[in-house]
């Protein structure tokens, strides 16, 4: 990402008393990106986030949104950001409407354009139907829409999602995500998405921080994370092969990107024998190694392409914490 950060972290952290909640935190967040703050429950996320929010003061640090000081200037933060948290508060016996016009309302947005903006946040994210039913009749999933509505009210520069998919049944969760992801897209407002679920996150953020007791222990895209945590090897090719040759061991080797290469095992398929051999690279390798052993005349039986995944990241890292 190249440009001014939309937001700046710089050393922030967090004491109570003897326990250290977010701990040298320094972290940009560049605009129109969508930033997945990952980590298990008591990680620190939402302590960081309240403090961006200037909700709460760090105990040193800072915490810069939009160029502007969050601890020293929070209510000018709040004016040019909008926040989610994990269980939106609404009035259950008004209306969706009556409540993102009451959202607009304490903007100082005037009446008539307060109304325009509800009735068109309300088509935006499926809720048109649903505009004059009391909140209270919601179910969890269309109360987070109705959530992301009202932070959109105000034309947020920023938007921050805390656990935004909590309690929601996997259809609505996608559909979330796929609003989140097309507003982000389209409008260019930077989404901070804190979450503990690792496949949403990787389902739609540019880039990943993995978030640990505290600590960030690791930022970037999933190839960034993989060659970070594997070293470079972050694919997996495994070839069932009729059989297997030196000269083709070396060619395969000769590639760019092959890490390593071994032979695993011989097995038997419909009478015949078969070499199983695996390739491990830093680059999707599987069509050119398929094309490669069929010019060598062998008979291609299976072919299993593997890429680490955000679990596996996931969970390294947290086997690497857990242990220091």
């Amino acid at each position: 990402m190249a440009g001014q950060p939309v937001i700046e972290l710089r050393q922030l952290t967090k004491k109570y008393g003897d326990f250290t909640a977010v701990n040298q935190l320094t972290l940009d967040i560049y605009q129109g990106e969508i930033f997945g703050l990952l980590g298990p429950n008591g990680a620190g996320k939402t302590t960081t986030i309240l403090m961006m929010l200037g909700l709460t003061e760090p105990t040193s640090g800072q915490a810069l949104v939009c160029g502007i000081d969050a601890t020293r200037n929070p209510i000018q933060v709040k004016s040019r950001v909008g926040y989610l948290p994990d269980d939106v508060g609404f009035y259950d016996d008004r209306t969706a409407l009556d409540n993102l016009i009451y959202t607009a309302r304490l903007n100082r947005i005037p009446l008539r354009e307060a109304t325009e903006r509800a009735l068109s946040l309300l088509e935006r994210v499926g809720l048109a139907e649903a505009a004059e039913k009391n909140v209270g009749e919601f179910s969890r999933g269309m109360r987070q829409r109705l959530g992301l509505a009202d932070v959109l009210i105000k034309r947020p520069e920023v938007i921050i999602l805390d656990e935004p998919t909590l309690g929601i049944d996997p259809e609505g969760v996608r559909e979330l995500l796929a609003l989140i992801r097309d507003l982000s897209r389209k409008e260019g407002i930077t989404v901070l998405l804190s979450s503990h679920h690792l496949h949403q996150v990787q389902q739609i953020c540019d880039r990943v921080g993995l978030f640990v007791k505290g600590r960030l222990l690791a930022c970037g895209d999933m190839n960034d994370l993989s060659r970070q945590l594997f070293g470079g090897a972050t694919h997996t090719v495994e070839l069932d092969l009729s059989a297997w040759s030196d000269e083709l061991e070396q060619r395969i080797r000769s590639l760019e990107h092959v890490v390593s290469v071994e032979r695993v095992e011989a097995d038997a398929l419909a009478g015949s024998s078969y070499v199983t051999a695996r390739v491990v690279c830093s680059d999707d390798l599987a069509s050119q190694l398929a094309r490669m052993a069929l010019e060598h005349g062998l008979e291609l039986y299976g072919l299993r392409p593997t890429k680490y995944g955000l679990d596996d990241i996931y969970h390294r890292y947290f086997e690497g914490s857990e242990a220091s």
